[in-house]
């Protein structure tokens, strides 16, 4: 399959959480666990940390990339990034749960693409071809 971009990170910001929540290191780490099956990546590790005294900042480490998250309890905010390449994964449907688990009042996002395969052929030091996110199987190589 050829593709324009090999991944979407999305940024959020959640505004007026739960603040019980956010100060919950293993409410955090269930729920974004949760978010990336999900979303249908495959999750390789988390790891989360608590703070003193108060937030918890972690990733969810996915074959497909990572999702983070920092806290602040104390202003009812996270931050979360969702970054994912392919296109089996939808980071969007890992926010839409973390909006309802963190029981956010507001929200701004933006996606960013990364790994423009224009700009990734343009400045490469030789031909790369046909930019494939994953390899080609071959039967496409074939074709």
């Amino acid at each position: 399959m050829k593709i324009e971009q090999l991944g979407r990170h999305i940024l959020v910001e959640f505004y007026n959480c739960d603040k019980e929540v956010l100060n919950n290191h293993s409410e955090i780490e269930k729920h974004m666990n949760e978010a990336a099956i999900r979303s249908k990546a495959t999750i390789v590790q988390s790891a989360f940390h608590t703070f003193n005294p108060w937030g918890v900042s972690g990733a969810v480490i996915i074959q497909e990339s990572h999702l983070t998250i920092h806290t602040w309890p104390e202003f009812g905010y996270a931050a979360v990034d969702l970054f994912t390449c392919g296109d089996s994964v939808n980071p969007w449907i890992g926010f839409e749960y973390l909006s309802d688990s963190l029981k956010a009042e507001k929200w701004e996002t933006s996606e960013v693409p990364r790994g423009p395969v224009d700009k990734i052929k343009a400045f490469a030091k030789e031909d790369l071809g046909e930019v494939h996110f994953k390899p080609q199987t071959d039967s496409e190589i074939a074709s």
